[in-house]
């Protein structure tokens, strides 16, 4: 049977439970402060710390490469000034941050060029924070390496020792220092993952369209904005290539590296340090658009012209002018085809250009022809494209 009360009766009873809940919300507030008190101990003390046994071979041996290989890393920053269309006012001021390696002595630093590109003013610190102005010395768009000169006390500049990557194996430990993100002189450590990798630079010079980047080493070391431009390590802490891109979606390291050889390093260098430009090695001739060539079922590279003076007019390589015939069609097919560069298959201008890339100035290569359908081999000494 239920009762209600109503009235006076009820608003006493609404007003004892208000009571009653207000009195129980007060008595759990003071036990929970009262809970708290008791969870402090006056007498608390550090723990005792536990003995730790010594360092793994392997530690040992990544801490001594990280020693002795760091001193030689550096910071680059990079200031980039855009002006307005039609006028002097700078409009804006980017900000770039790469890494790079010392050379040698003489104040010379390694880096890529697209850690440089555009610049208004670089500043390169050292290992140990003194920070100096840069000047370039040279640069290869091609091949994302540049060189900088900066006048830095001799005592301050440790090179890098120098390997080989002709000998690198897939599997062997590589180790990247950098400045990942600005946070200077960071290690971290994989595998190599792959070799002969190739992908299109960054930047491209104005009537060369865009060059791909060969021979890369591709590893899983953690590699992200900022380590651009630094060295990629063997377990001697050698240098064996310079860490130059990576594929993510996101931007950040998702495993997929990418060095440029030590090998292509050392020649490029070299030849920045002696000349301020490095040496393309070119057969000599022009050669027809590849949309254009398989457009009209053509498997290789039909030479348009034939550069005078060149090992490609020496060799007697045949071109023909497709602005004097009124038929593409005829021109084509008075012009020698590519098809082959010391015995590797050449399907387009990529393949052409990528063969080459092997070869230096001053080399023979054989070229496989076809001749008006007929397969002949012609011996062309490379040139430098530049001279």
């Amino acid at each position: 049977m239920d009762v209600k009360l109503t009235g006076e009766d009820g608003r006493r009873a609404t007003n004892w439970r208000a009571a009653v809940v207000v009195a129980l919300a007060g008595i759990a507030v003071w036990k929970l402060a009262g809970d708290g008190d008791s969870l402090l101990d006056p007498t608390a003390k550090p723990r005792e710390v536990s003995p730790r046994s010594d360092l793994e071979p392997g530690e040992r041996a990544t801490i001594a490469l990280f020693e002795r290989a760091s001193p030689s890393v550096v910071f680059i920053r990079n200031v980039a000034v855009e002006y307005g269309v039609g006028t002097l006012i700078p409009t804006e001021a980017r900000e770039g941050t790469g890494s790079g390696f010392i050379w040698d002595g003489e104040g010379h630093v390694v880096t890529n060029y697209h850690v440089i590109h555009a610049s208004n003013g670089l500043e390169v610190t050292l290992a140990d924070h003194t920070t100096y102005p840069a000047q370039i010395v040279g640069y290869e768009v091609e091949q994302d390496i540049a060189v900088l000169a900066v006048d830095a006390p001799r005592e301050r500049l440790k090179a890098l020792a120098v390997g080989t990557s002709s000998d690198l194996r897939v599997g062997q430990s590589v180790y990247a220092i950098g400045n990942p993100f600005g946070l200077d002189q960071t290690l971290t450590s994989g595998i190599i993952s792959g070799l002969g990798r190739e992908m299109p630079a960054k930047y491209e010079e104005v009537g060369r369209g865009q060059r791909l980047l060969t021979d890369l080493i591709q590893t899983q070391a953690p590699i992200n904005p900022g380590n651009s431009g630094g060295p990629l390590l063997d377990s001697s802490g050698r240098l064996t290539g310079m860490n130059t891109a990576i594929v993510s979606p996101s931007g950040a390291s998702a495993g997929i590296g990418f060095a440029i050889p030590v090998d292509t390093i050392n020649r490029v260098v070299t030849e920045l340090l002696r000349f301020g430009q490095a040496s393309r090695p070119s057969l000599g001739v022009k050669i027809l658009n590849d949309h254009v060539s398989q457009t009209y079922g053509v498997k290789g590279v039909v030479v348009t012209e034939v550069v005078a003076g060149s090992g490609a007019e020496r060799a007697g390589l045949r071109g023909a002018d497709p602005r004097r015939f009124s038929r593409l069609a005829d021109a084509i097919a008075r012009c020698d085809v590519i098809v082959g560069v010391a015995g590797t298959p050449v399907r387009n201008s990529s393949d052409l250009f990528r063969a080459l890339t092997h070869h230096q100035v001053g080399d023979s290569v054989v070229l496989d022809v076809l001749r008006q359908g007929k397969a002949i081999a012609v011996e062309v000494e490379l040139k430098d494209l530049r001279q």
